[in-house]
């Protein structure tokens, strides 16, 4: 019986446009890594937080991993204790799933300790429970890509459909994150509750077209259907820069260019051989606002958390 694990689990943008609440892709460049270790004390316990952020609560109840891994251990009436160590690669606010990838890191490496592994699914389950403490609501936008990899579609809450989509293996995401911080609470809060019919209508031609050019390889239809009439519009005045920023990025030859989850990060598709003029574009449009920033450019491999040591 193994007695530690340390996961790591990748970043992902959120929503992907058109995909709100329950479309996302997962983001190799950066992740969190988790480890769990067996105690003979009962409980869990977080004993240490490293990385980009260390100012996050150690009460399990409170942190997104170890609110994962309490849900485990008190619906499998696991008979041992759990210590958590988190190193966060992910800055806090970011909208690259910080909290989701923790979360799901966490989970995967109690799963890892335990006699029988779980499925994806139910691990998804007790994950959507720590991502809770952060957001305040149940999504998995960003759980769900963070555990299976690549572009991920999600039907439902309570008994969810994972589905994993193709992307045409020459596109590229490029992400730009501004340094500062957007909580993911309140960029939901400023959301309408109503939307006028004809965007619902927009935005659902663009979801279809978009997962459509997908399944087909078809880098046009996927150019003329990512964007995003609903959310977009509301969320980018909190993003200083943002249409210079999308502006660039299309002006590279970018296929489309939106918000990453809650923001400030813009992500952008492109294919290969633009990758870096779109970076670089993006780049120069939140300095030109006065915002420094991280840029990185990865493919979308179907590679979700993985365990990367066990003793």
């Amino acid at each position: 019986m193994k007695q530690s694990a340390t996961v790591f689990a990748p970043a992902s943008v959120g929503n992907v446009a058109v995909g709100f609440d329950v479309l996302g892709h997962s983001f190799q460049a950066i992740g969190d890594r988790v480890t769990a270790r067996r105690t003979q004390e009962p409980g869990v316990r977080i004993t240490a937080i490293h990385g980009v952020a260390t100012e996050l609560p150690t009460a399990p109840e409170n942190n997104t991993a170890g609110m994962g891994v309490l849900s485990m251990v008190r619906e499998l009436e696991v008979d041992f204790g759990i210590e958590l160590s988190i190193e966060k690669g992910i800055p806090l606010g970011s909208g690259l799933g910080g909290s989701a990838a923790s979360a799901v890191a966490a989970v995967v490496a109690m799963d890892a300790l335990l006699p029988r592994p779980l499925s994806k699914i139910e691990l998804l389950k007790f994950a959507m429970k720590g991502e809770q403490v952060a957001s305040g609501t149940v999504h998995v936008d960003n759980i769900a890509p963070s555990l299976f990899g690549g572009l991920v579609l999600t039907v439902g809450v309570d008994d969810p459909y994972v589905k994993q989509i193709p992307v045409p293996p020459s596109v590229r995401c490029v992400l730009v994150h501004p340094h500062m911080m957007l909580a993911t609470r309140e960029a939901r809060q400023l959301l309408k509750r109503s939307i006028d019919l004809s965007d619902v209508i927009w935005q659902s031609a663009n979801l279809a077209g978009f997962l459509t050019g997908c399944f087909t390889d078809d880098l046009q239809l996927i150019r003329a259907s990512l964007e995003d009439v609903i959310v977009e519009p509301q969320r980018k005045a909190l993003i200083p820069g943002f249409q210079a920023v999308k502006d660039g990025a299309m002006a590279q030859g970018a296929l489309g260019c939106s918000i990453s989850g809650a923001g400030p990060t813009v992500f952008a598709w492109c294919e290969e051989p633009q990758a870096h003029g779109v970076r670089d574009a993006m780049v120069a449009g939140f300095a030109a606002h006065g915002l420094e920033c991280d840029a990185w450019v990865s493919t979308l491999e179907p590679i979700g958390a993985r365990v990367i040591d066990a003793t």
